[in-house]
């Protein structure tokens, strides 16, 4: 890949892909196609205000979708999700024979699958089960496999044999396969999941965006309700934020966060999946659901875009790319 491809790259907040010429042209191309986006709203606007609203308290990274979160000191801000080292948000899924995703939802043990990386190997592990090694860079003579993720199409390789015994045997239900998507592969558009999106907003695995934020205070406001507590786990979130007011993430249009900005879109409707304890991988199928359900509605004018599920949590997207760590200041910018 040529220099101009990695400085492209780089600016996204991407890592550049080795390989054949080819790879680094349709990488550079995607490269293209999401800087000029992200360019324009990058701009610097002068006359814009910092007002500190809270303190970054957790950052969460998820490599296999709907499979445990790893909790990190600090994560690069991607178009695409937060990245650390080799482990980038939701790049890894779960499919079935006929090649459409599986989640939580319809196999709730797999929050207990916890992936782990050190160097270029992939760990994947689980109580009873002897731990699975894997390249974290999939091996280009594995096929490429034609997935569905919320009835959209997307790619993703195929992570061998191994991986498809070992997730299956843990699971202990239908045949599953892993995959793994590349930077060379097209990626969602959100807009296609949910409107409110922009035309150049994309995610790999990730249900619609590629960031949500949730605060503690919202989090502490619904155990207040609850009889059985629950963690911020039972959401996925990537960013948790502490200092702020109850919901006042539903407020927040645009955050700087070191150099990263971020602009809000839409709320994070919630379904059946938060009631999957992350501890045990039971699905309790009623809480938190209910509670929020009776205090969470979105407004009727609203109900188009979210129906009847309850709100909780704030989807983001990317403005500029960076760094964020544990510690620092958010900041709300406003004219």
């Amino acid at each position: 890949m040529g220099a101009a491809g990695s400085r492209a790259l780089s600016r996204l907040g991407l890592p550049a892909p080795a390989g054949p010429a080819w790879l680094g042209v349709a990488a550079l191309g995607l490269a293209a196609a999401a800087l000029g986006a992200v360019a324009w709203r990058a701009r610097p606007r002068r006359g814009w205000r910092r007002q500190p609203v809270g303190t970054v308290a957790q950052l969460w990274v998820y490599p296999i979708k709907s499979c445990k979160g790893v909790a990190v000191p600090e994560a690069e801000v991607t178009a695409l999700g937060l990245r650390v080292g080799q482990l980038c948000d939701r790049f890894w899924l779960v499919i079935n024979e006929e090649e459409n995703m599986v989640t939580a939802r319809q196999e709730p043990r797999m929050v207990l699958i916890s992936p782990t990386c050190e160097d270029d190997t992939l760990t994947l592990s689980a109580a009873y089960s002897q731990d699975l090694l894997l390249p974290i860079k999939t091996p280009t003579t594995n096929p490429v496999r034609t997935c569905r993720v919320h009835g959209l199409e997307v790619q993703g390789r195929d992570c061998g044999e191994a991986a498809a015994q070992w997730i299956t045997s843990f699971l202990q239900s239908k045949p599953y396969r892993l995959v793994h998507f590349e930077l060379q592969m097209r990626p969602r558009s959100s807009q296609q999941i949910r409107a409110a999106f922009g035309p150049s907003d994309q995610v790999a695995y990730s249900d619609s965006s590629p960031f949500l934020v949730l605060s503690e205070a919202s989090l502490a406001d619904l155990n207040s309700r609850l009889e059985k507590k629950v963690t911020a786990t039972n959401f996925r979130p990537n960013i948790v934020i502490s200092g702020c007011g109850v919901y006042e993430e539903d407020t927040w249009d645009e955050l700087l966060i070191g150099d990263v900005r971020l602009r809000r879109v839409m709320a994070c409707s919630r379904c059946i999946l938060t009631t999957v304890d992350p501890d045990t991988g039971v699905m309790h199928r009623k809480e938190p659901l209910e509670t929020l359900r009776s205090y969470r509605q979105c407004d009727p004018s609203e109900q188009k875009l979210y129906g009847k599920l309850p709100l909780f949590g704030q989807y983001f997207v990317l403005q500029s790319p960076g760094t964020v760590r544990v510690g620092d200041t958010v900041y709300l910018l406003s004219q």
